[in-house]
């Protein structure tokens, strides 16, 4: 039995900038960081060539082809598996439409559960582009490559995406209490609306020749990030969150709505700096910054909602148990 630990992100600045139409010509760039929530995967082989998967429904089949989970389908022709497994995934927070990364957390975590089974140990940026390969290339989802590459390296990271195809995963260097205190500045809302980003994404991509110049300006806020949070001025990302989220707005119709302007608006009453609608928008997961002085407050004003507490996390995917008899 293998089980694979894969954690979920936030990204607080340059989103979209890692869709290929706009790397391409110009590069890309975002700051995103892994937090203490994950996806796992457990493999284990069966007696049988079946072929079980298990996730909010359960799949037995003969063959690949017939599997409909498209994910696991196209991590196991990847892997080169075509028989005789047991595959389930689970996740800490609801996995459909959080905005927290979760289809690409699982794709990594199958990538590297599934090699782990066949006893080979993949780098993380193997793993990361793989999954790219997976999600962008076969299953032609409309989405960037930042959540694959953070999911897979984890830590908080400025991701440059090259026009060349490259990308540069570096870690942010924080003084640790600096690093404390940003967690700490941090809160994560869930606004109880579930949606499907594939729509949103694939507005936003068909309209990025048209938003190129705000994309730009998206990009050189990751920059901006990356540097401030270098040199431990931490609140500061509060601001570029707040002015990117003005930014995001533009890219599509239904990033927001009222009942999310309202919510924003009723947590910057109360004292948060900034903050945005984590992942493709229309709803998932508020992410805010907020002193810590101000949280109550903040909690206060958002009390219909639930609170997900999190931390960074400083690991990417990882094999948290390996035994085979």
């Amino acid at each position: 039995m293998i089980i694979t630990q894969t954690p979920l992100r936030i990204s607080f600045a340059g989103g979209g900038t890692d869709f290929p139409d706009f790397y391409k010509v110009d590069g890309g760039c975002v700051v995103s960081s892994a937090i203490d929530k994950y996806i796992y995967v457990v493999i284990k082989e069966r007696f049988d060539k079946k072929i079980r998967v298990g996730y909010s429904k359960t799949e037995m089949v003969d063959s690949i082809d017939d599997i409909e989970h498209e994910l696991v389908r196209e991590c196991l022709r990847k892997t080169g598996i075509t028989s005789g497994v047991e595959i389930s995934t689970m996740a800490d927070i609801p996995s459909e439409g959080s905005g927290l990364g979760s289809s690409s957390s699982v794709t990594v975590g199958l990538l590297n559960a599934l090699y782990a089974y066949r006893g080979e140990l993949k780098p993380a940026e193997v793993l990361a582009e793989q999954a790219c390969e997976v999600e962008i290339n076969t299953l032609g989802k409309p989405i960037g490559k930042q959540d694959q590459y953070i999911a897979a390296f984890g830590n908080l990271r400025l991701i440059e995406f090259l026009p060349s195809g490259t990308v540069n995963a570096d870690v942010v260097e924080i003084d640790p209490d600096k690093k404390r205190r940003l967690g700490e500045s941090l809160m994560l809302f869930y606004t109880g609306v579930t949606r499907s980003s594939s729509d949103i994404l694939s507005t936003q991509r068909k309209n990025i020749k048209t938003s190129f110049s705000i994309l730009e300006e998206m990009k050189q806020q990751a920059y901006k990030v990356h540097a401030n949070l270098c040199n431990g001025c931490g609140d500061y990302l509060g601001k570029v969150m707040h002015e990117g989220w003005q930014y995001k707005r533009q890219l599509a119709e239904k990033i927001t709505n009222d009942y999310i302007d309202d919510l924003y608006q009723k947590a910057l009453d109360a004292g948060a700096i900034g903050g945005k609608i984590a992942g493709a928008g229309g709803g998932g997961f508020l992410l805010l910054y907020s002193p810590p002085e101000y949280q109550a407050a903040v909690r206060e004003a958002l009390q219909e909602l639930k609170e997900l507490p999190f931390s960074l996390e400083r690991d990417g995917t990882k094999v948290i148990f390996n035994v085979r008899r």
